[in-house]
């Protein structure tokens, strides 16, 4: 691993003769700074010539070896250069102390040329060698952040073509995946500090919330284009079997994660929402009939998701209610269908889940631009 130029040497001493003598013997191989003083040193050493080795004597006037090498390692710039000591004493506590403080090697004086060279030299290659080796974790990191960037990204296109396809078997809901996944990720992060929800909603979790939140109808792929087109009221019988969407999604999920037998937290929360967003508070939704907190939050907060954009959406069987109205219909299902905390946040940033519903207004859509002031509830 040969140097493109000469390696730089920065020789510390106090006896200028000793700055003279090794001077003398490294100058042919490297290029050579030298310094009479610890501060000196310190000063040299943060220069844009940074050595690739210092070799420092311990006992010095003002600042010692052993203060300077302390310097050297708290600071940044100079932290990773190695260090040398140059001593007359040949104590084993003092080599110990400055091995501890990070000293990479000890040279006795008076000097031996030979044993001077092949030290340096030892920790001239083995500096290098570091450096190489930091340089190929800098490029190995690099692409792995890279690679993760492209794993993400195909991530979530896949999520979105997924949803995009159960929306494609009812056109009508447009923009839909969009704004509940833009209303989810407000609740989640209106309600991150709330007592109830501090566990449970950490950045990670709000993240995977997010990502997960689009594949909640998922399961509407498997409803026939006759009952889910439907433009009058369902049947008795017609309703059971829409019904069935909710387990349909979180079972094509599982199997999913039955094929790569691999858990991925991003489809377990895909698989909840999938399942009981149509659950309801006062344990009267489907499919399961849970209730309170026996439905789990991302459920929770996608219901109220779900439900304020189908108030404000048009179906082919209703039209789309104004913002003011469905504020209504919302805070009257706190505590009811609603899980109340949930409602509060929804109420609290009413203004701001309009904006996202005027960001995402589906083709052809009208803006309804009305601000509603939040209100207790």
């Amino acid at each position: 691993m040969p140097h493109v130029s000469k390696p730089v040497i920065l020789i510390v001493d106090d006896a200028v003769e000793n700055l003279h003598i090794l001077s003398e013997l490294l100058r042919p191989d490297y290029r050579v700074l030298a310094a009479t003083s610890g501060e000196s040193c310190l000063r040299v050493a943060s220069n844009p010539l940074k050595p690739d080795l210092i070799l420092l004597d311990v006992m010095m006037p003002g600042m010692d070896g052993y203060a300077v090498l302390t310097r050297l390692r708290e600071n940044a710039l100079t932290r990773d250069i190695p260090v040398v000591f140059l001593t007359a004493l040949a104590d084993a506590g003092r080599e110990e102390r400055g091995l501890q403080l990070g000293a990479a090697d000890y040279i006795t004086k008076p000097i031996v040329p030979a044993v001077v060279l092949a030290r340096v030299n030892t920790q001239l290659e083995a500096k290098l060698a570091r450096d190489w080796l930091k340089d190929q974790n800098a490029t190995l990191e690099a692409e792995i952040m890279h690679r993760m960037a492209e794993n993400d990204l195909t991530q979530q296109v896949s999520i979105r073509a997924l949803a995009h396809l159960a929306e494609m078997r009812d056109p009508e809901t447009g923009n839909h995946i969009l704004r509940t996944q833009g209303y989810v990720q407000k609740l989640a992060d209106s309600l991150r500090s709330h007592p109830r929800f501090s566990a449970i909603l950490s950045e990670r979790y709000i993240d995977l919330l997010t990502r997960s939140a689009p594949l909640h109808d998922i399961g509407k792929v498997g409803i026939p284009d006759n009952i889910l087109l439907k433009p009058g009221k369902l049947t008795a019988r017609e309703w059971g079997i829409m019904q069935t969407h909710s387990r349909l999604g979180s079972e094509a999920i599982e199997q999913a994660e039955r094929d790569i037998e691999m858990p991925l937290a991003f489809l377990s929360l895909a698989k909840e929402i999938a399942h009981w967003h149509h659950e309801k508070w006062d344990g009267s939704g489907y499919p399961d009939r849970l209730a309170g907190d026996a439905i789990p939050v991302s459920a929770r907060l996608m219901a109220v998701a779900d439900v304020f954009d189908a108030l404000i959406s048009v179906r082919v069987y209703k039209r789309a209610l104004p913002y003011a109205e469905a504020h209504e219909i919302i805070a009257a299902g706190r505590g009811k269908h609603f899980d109340p905390d949930v409602v509060d946040a929804f109420l609290a940033h009413i203004d701001e889940f309009i904006v996202i519903a005027e960001r995402y207004l589906d083709a052809g859509g009208s803006s309804r631009m009305i601000t509603v002031s939040p209100e207790p509830p």
